[in-house]
């Protein structure tokens, strides 16, 4: 969507680090974990933005894709790589329309919320594959300036994933501040016997 890119674009040329150049908290705390429970080394990164998580998870072994709506993300993505020494697959591309036409061993989804890509991503996994999401969730603050199609209700992930055949490992909501975020660690079963 053209208006996307724009924005995004727009913002991610606003600064020298839109999000910080430090990866996620979450996915800092959880990469041992990570590491230990999947299969493989394919990882997608979902609406990478400039790269911060992309770069931090080829440094740890895995092999990337990082797709991004903005080529402004995507070029400060492949500069990043370069400095940190690592190969990552960066493609723009409109996630609205795109198909996950490979499986995955890891796949993040953070800070971004198009809801009939979540089962995408949970079938384009391979068995023991895992999956975090982290995003944002509707406060007051945040409803009056976003639209809250791309904002989570309270408990909404946990219901989106309880679906799935596989283990919920982790499951939290933090609602202080601003900006409350819902997030998830979810392993998918060792079969290929997902539900959708």
């Amino acid at each position: 969507m053209e208006v996307d890119k724009i924005k995004w674009n727009k913002r991610f040329a606003s600064e020298n680090s839109y999000l910080g150049e430090r990866p996620s908290a979450f996915l800092i705390q959880e990469i041992e974990r990570i590491k230990r429970l999947t299969p493989g080394k394919a990882a997608l990164d979902v609406a990478s933005g400039e790269g911060r998580n992309s770069v931090f998870l080829a440094q740890q072994g895995f092999k990337v894709t990082a797709l991004d709506i903005s080529e402004v993300g995507i070029d400060k993505g492949r500069k990043r790589a370069l400095e940190a020494g690592v190969v990552i697959d960066f493609q723009q591309v409109d996630l609205d329309s795109f198909e996950l036409l490979f499986k995955y061993d890891l796949i993040i989804n953070f800070n971004f919320l198009l809801r009939p890509l979540i089962h995408k991503e949970v079938k384009a996994l391979n068995p023991g594959g895992v999956i975090l999401v982290d995003t944002i969730m509707q406060s007051p603050l945040l409803l009056a300036r976003h639209n809250p199609d791309y904002l989570l209700e309270q408990g909404e992930l946990l219901k989106i994933f309880e679906p799935f055949t596989g283990e919920i490992i982790t499951a939290e909501e933090l609602i202080q501040g601003d900006m409350p975020t819902a997030r998830i660690f979810f392993k998918k079963t060792d079969k290929e016997c997902m539900q959708t």
